[in-house]
């Protein structure tokens, strides 16, 4: 079975790519940086050289596949909304096009938990209602790509990730700047999710049938506290107030992953952050 990887030489795809080689699959992989790619492509992925907004480069990069897993994306930026939207969106339904006209049928979309808002009472489920006018032009661009997928003539499957962490990635790094900025109480909870499950979720969604029009969460089972999760790393006086209020919303930042669960088998490899940590999977 032959997949197309879009994304690929990100934090996400630099790390499924190589399980999803060691599982046998053929990869092909579209980047704009050849260069980047070299270690996938000693790996034995098959490189496209193309982008999104470039229409004639997507046939070659469909061209013969089974599946296609559309990892890329344009995250976290305060500069740069109409990139966002062009990338999130606009260049995944460009994508979704082409695999319309080349006949491929299979394509799962990568989205993300912030989607979410809060308010919900309970646990994010996946047919809770999202705010595709969002503020945020990352949240609002994945909701508008995921709603166009859904009608169209494709075997679309979506997957809404929690927080990605772990094989040395450094977003738990990255994201204490942001955490200080958003202010976000010292009590809400993250729900994350590491690489290997990430990994696995997508390899039981390519081969699984029958999931057309079908959305999923994926996080871990234990949702971290945002203050354990930053002391954990000696950040925590640093990034919240001593003296901030109760907390509102208990629900807010967790994700209900029941129905990836029931209808796919998946269990996370990696159950919480601090079985990540203890077994040195960070």
């Amino acid at each position: 079975m032959k997949i197309l990887v879009t994304g690929a030489t990100g934090k996400v795809g630099s790390r499924f790519v190589p399980r999803l080689l060691a599982k046998g699959y053929e990869v092909n992989i579209l980047v704009r940086d050849e260069a980047k790619a070299a270690a996938l492509t000693a790996l034995g992925a098959t490189v496209i050289v193309g982008d999104l907004f470039d229409e004639a480069t997507l046939a070659p990069a469909v061209a013969g596949v089974d599946a296609i897993v559309h990892l890329a994306a344009l995250f976290r930026t305060f500069t740069d909304n109409d990139g966002i939207v062009k990338t999130n969106h606009t260049g995944t339904i460009a994508l979704a096009n082409a695999a319309i006209a080349a006949g491929i049928r299979k394509f799962i979309f990568v989205s993300t938990g912030n989607v979410y808002s809060s308010g919900y009472g309970h646990p994010a489920r996946e047919d809770d209602v999202v705010n595709i006018h969002d503020a945020r032009a990352y949240s609002a661009s994945k909701i508008a790509a995921e709603q166009e997928l859904l009608k169209m003539d494709l075997d679309v499957t979506v997957l809404r990730l929690g927080f990605v962490y772990g094989d040395k990635d450094p977003h738990i790094a990255e994201i204490l700047p942001y955490l200080k900025m958003l202010t976000r109480h010292s009590g809400s909870r993250m729900h994350m999710v590491h690489h290997l499950d990430v990994a696995q979720a997508l390899i039981l969604l390519i081969q699984a049938k029958d999931l057309k029009g079908e959305i999923f969460n994926i996080a871990d089972d234990a949702p971290i506290s945002l203050y354990e999760l930053v002391e954990s790393v000696g950040k925590a006086s640093a990034i919240f107030d001593a003296n901030e209020g109760a907390l509102s919303d208990p629900f807010e930042g967790i994700m209900d992953i029941s129905k990836l669960r029931t209808q796919t088998g998946f269990r996370p490899l990696v159950p919480s952050y601090y079985v990540a940590k203890d077994l040195d999977l960070l």
